[in-house]
């Protein structure tokens, strides 16, 4: 299987949609079998269960968060070397990356299954779901370098051009999961009930057998990147791409930090009003989980783009995917944002029942945020472009000043003052900030100048811009870098 040129050649509208789309369906995948699973365990395990395997996925989402940067800086890496035809470089960036995730895997597996009872108490889970948490997070530990391994694999084949093959396998993991866990929860024939167990174990079968037909199925096709014999010696780390994914990854990984913490805080803030207007919010909250799904797979796919035409020394590629970026936010995120105002009453009905009190709240705090997801969705764009050159540093501080220099004191210094619409009202001030501030960065910033590897420069500019049209890619031998 030869080197995919796509992202590099032909039409940037069509190539940019075609590879949006898997990246979105694999994280609509994600948040649907989350949530289905939550049902199984809360509707039938009871709430000490569900407690308890929401205290361990906060834990979970923490230990994933750690390596999402490590995972971009991959495949940005990946992507840069692809672009520069540099298949070798390419390969050496999987030798040093499977040899950094097995080990820091295993070794957060192994700590975190022996110490967790301890995080637990840390966390203060209450002691009725206390017991129940350690059974499900540690058999979430054992599952963990299989599902860090399956990230590597995903971005990895991301960085190469290809999002269709990690969304099938992600759909494959997705079903064996749904599938699997009513039957190991309550058992079936042969199979006893593991009750919460069996909830975990389902997980950890899921991800086990989606990432082993994976490998099977990439050594099939002959896949270019695969390491056969005689390439093993790649597996010894790389001292400089080993420096470029910590250094990189780390700024890029922050960034969920920055994120969660500030969604922590918000919280808090938010409880202070009272049981029906935190219901409102936490409703709110995830319907704007999957608007936000269109510009985080939009950006990811720009920033996999990106990375391969800075490789190839194509800029002015580089600004049309941008652009036709900044085009899909609109489009997606407007379309979805415009269906929930359409019908904004009855999509939080589906979560608050007959409450019509947390309703009407909840429809007030959707007029007032929704739309401001739009142009975070610009951010988010421009961000999956400046760091796809290894300028990863500015949307770290962008990010930082928006939600906790701009967003959180205004939510609550103007408490007292205006009550819970200062909390409101925060969403809205802290993406204007971060869109200028992310927009001033890409125009007058030195994120083209920017290496995510010292021994990687960027290649010369070289051709025109392609057609940003929808249309066929046009087949030109003469332009085709793997040809």
């Amino acid at each position: 299987m030869k080197p995919d040129a796509r992202l590099t050649t032909g039409p940037i509208g069509r190539t940019l949609l075609m590879f949006s789309l898997p990246v979105l369906g694999s994280n609509i995948l994600q948040s649907l079998n989350a949530s289905i699973n939550s049902i199984w365990v809360g509707r039938f395990l009871g709430e000490a269960a569900l407690t308890a395997t929401s205290n361990a996925n906060i834990i979970l989402f923490f230990l994933l968060g750690v390596v999402f940067g490590i995972s971009m800086a991959n495949t940005i890496l990946i992507g840069q070397a692809i672009g520069a035809r540099d298949i070798d470089e390419a390969r050496r960036v999987v030798g040093t990356g499977t040899t950094f995730f097995v080990a820091l895997s295993v070794l957060a597996a192994a700590l975190g299954y022996i110490f967790t009872p301890d995080i637990l108490d840390a966390m203060q889970t209450p002691a009725d779901a206390a017991p129940l948490a350690v059974s499900y997070l540690r058999i979430i530990f054992i599952a963990l370098p299989f599902m860090y391994f399956y990230n590597f694999v995903m971005m990895t084949l991301r960085g190469a051009g290809d999002s269709r093959t990690p969304f099938y396998f992600m759909l494959m993991s997705a079903v064996l999961d749904v599938v699997l866990n009513p039957i190991l929860i309550f058992g079936v024939g042969p199979i006893p009930a593991l009750g919460i167990a069996g909830s975990a174990l389902a997980t950890l079968i899921a991800q086990l057998t989606s990432l082993a037909a994976m490998i099977v199925t990439l050594y099939r096709r002959k896949h270019f990147l695969l390491l056969h014999r005689t390439q093993l010696g790649l597996l010894i780390p790389d001292t400089a791409i080993l420096r470029a994914l910590v250094a990189k990854g780390l700024p890029m990984g922050l960034q969920m930090v920055v994120i969660s913490s500030s969604a922590i805080v918000m919280m808090s803030l938010v409880n202070a009003y009272g049981s029906q207007t935190t219901a409102a919010y936490g409703v709110a909250s995830q319907l704007w989980t999957y608007v936000q799904m269109p510009a985080l797979a939009v950006g990811a796919s720009v920033s996999s783009m990106v990375a391969q035409n800075v490789g190839a020394g194509l800029w002015a590629r580089v600004s049309r995917i941008t652009q036709v970026g900044l085009l899909f936010n609109v489009a997606m995120t407007g379309a979805l944002v415009a269906l929930i105002y359409l019908f904004n009453r009855h999509s939080l009905g589906l979560f608050l029942g007959d409450d019509g009190v947390a309703i009407e709240i909840a429809q007030h705090v959707n007029r007032v945020v929704l739309w401001s997801f739009i142009l975070f969705g610009f951010t988010i764009v421009v961000f999956g472009t400046v760091r796809a050159t290894g300028a990863v540093m500015a949307p770290l501080v962008i990010l930082f000043i928006s939600m906790w220099v701009i967003r959180l004191p205004f939510a609550w210094l103007l408490g007292p003052h205006i009550g819970a619409e200062s909390i409101w009202w925060s969403f809205p001030l802290g993406s204007i900030v971060s869109v200028v501030l992310a927009f001033a960065y890409y125009r007058f910033g030195n994120w083209k100048s920017s290496h995510i590897l010292p021994t990687m420069p960027h290649a010369e500019a070289v051709g025109q811009a392609a057609d940003t049209s929808m249309g066929t890619p046009c087949e030109d031998a003469a332009t085709d870098p793997v040809r």
